[in-house]
């Protein structure tokens, strides 16, 4: 098996999450370079991380030496070329299949053969990135959750051909990263982003039918289901442009599920630029003067929001599990260290009682006549214990 331990990691892309995940190889004693072909960027990113690594010697968790030797270790280029001695190269860069495939052929030129080369997409197909190379066994995903330097949680995608030898080696490798690697079939959102979709689209259904406004719905995931943040703050906090263009793609790619189907109203929201804490207006007022509205601190209406959105993710979790998209365990902990969910969802469904959510899901199915709510087969199974 080839060793990657030790040698230099390449990485495509200098925004927030590829300047991250240099930022953690690099930690981890790699040589680094960071291509970008926009200087400017290029020069923001080094700022950034000059600033970010300051930060961990005020908090003393770097020694100024060590600081000063991480921040040596990474090189930032406008070159593509050089990147050509790298053993492995991350993709990083924006979420469009055409400019991907482009890319990796560029790089399959320039590398050596037995330079692996992953791309950190969050939803696009791996074997379609993979397709356009020569040599698409050495293609994998590498799936890493923003901020990569915080977040423990990497995706593992291998596409089609990807050789069972090259999964091991880059399980091991981000085990010698200090992160929490679980292997997921490539299938649209991978596990992190096919599950959670309901936790969003649930929400804003909820919305929209005027059961309860943002502020509600996001008390009662916090207050009733210990959720860090509510769907409706955790969309502002992403940015409704990543957050919808990530539900668009995966429901196109599953031929238009209606379990994915996005919202107009999210769609509105990025259409006006309120995209979020980061142009300072969402589903929330960002201004140093705005004041949040209340939440209506209902228990019996917020315990029907809770149920209603976590039996959705519970039976997301049982789908996937039922199509072989991970390992129970690998699905556990995706959730938990990928979005940090308080509990997983294999576990919250004993807590609730499986019959329980199979009867939610059933009355939410026959109320609406919509097949979003249609329960898993494997959920089916367990409630009525048949194999």
């Amino acid at each position: 098996m080839m060793i990657i331990k030790e040698q230099r990691i390449g990485v495509c892309g200098s925004g927030a999450m590829g300047n991250g995940i240099a930022q953690v190889a690099a930690a981890a004693g790699h040589q680094v370079i960071v291509y970008d072909n926009n200087t400017a960027a290029l020069e923001k990113a080094k700022k950034n991380l000059e600033a970010g690594i300051n930060k961990l010697t005020e908090k003393n968790k770097l020694s100024l030496e060590e600081a000063k030797h991480l921040l040596e270790r990474v090189q930032y280029t406008a070159e593509l070329s050089t990147l050509s001695p790298c053993a492995l190269i991350i993709e990083a860069i924006i979420e469009n299949l055409e400019i991907k495939q482009h890319l990796f052929r560029e790089l399959e030129q320039l590398c050596t053969d037995t330079c692996l080369l992953a791309s950190n997409t969050s939803s696009l197909s791996i074997t379609s990135i993979a397709g356009v190379c020569k040599n698409s066994s050495r293609v994998l995903g590498l799936h890493f959750f923003n901020p990569a330097p915080l977040m423990p949680l990497v995706e593992i995608i291998p596409g089609v051909a990807t050789h069972p030898e090259y999964i091991e080696m880059c399980k091991q490798l981000m085990e010698s990263w200090g992160k929490t690697p679980v292997i997921c079939k490539d299938t649209p959102g991978f596990i992190v982003n096919r599950i959670a979709r309901p936790y969003y689209g649930e929400a804003l259904k909820i919305f929209e039918e005027g059961i309860a406004d943002a502020p509600t719905i996001d008390w009662a995931m916090k207050e009733l289901g210990g959720f860090k943040m509510g769907p409706f703050e955790l969309m502002d906090l992403i940015g409704h442009d990543i957050n919808y263009t990530v539900t668009e793609t995966v429901w196109k790619q599953f031929y238009f599920d209606p379990r994915y189907k996005p919202s107009i109203t999210q769609k509105r929201l990025v259409e006006a630029n309120f995209l979020g804490r980061k142009s300072g207006q969402g589903f929330y007022q960002y201004a140093s003067d705005s004041v949040s509205p209340a939440p209506k601190k209902d228990v019996h209406l917020g315990e029907q929001i809770f149920l209603r959105i976590v039996c959705m993710l519970i039976n997301e979790a049982y789908d996937a599990l039922y199509l072989k998209v991970a390992e129970k365990r690998d699905i556990e902990t995706a959730m938990t260290k990928g979005v940090n969910y308080p509990k997983g969802l294999f576990q919250w469904a004993q807590e609730i009682g499986p019959e329980k959510v199979l009867l939610q899901l059933e009355e939410l199915r026959a109320w609406y006549t919509e097949e979003r709510y249609k329960p898993s087969v494997l959920l089916k199974k367990t409630v009525l214990k048949v194999n």
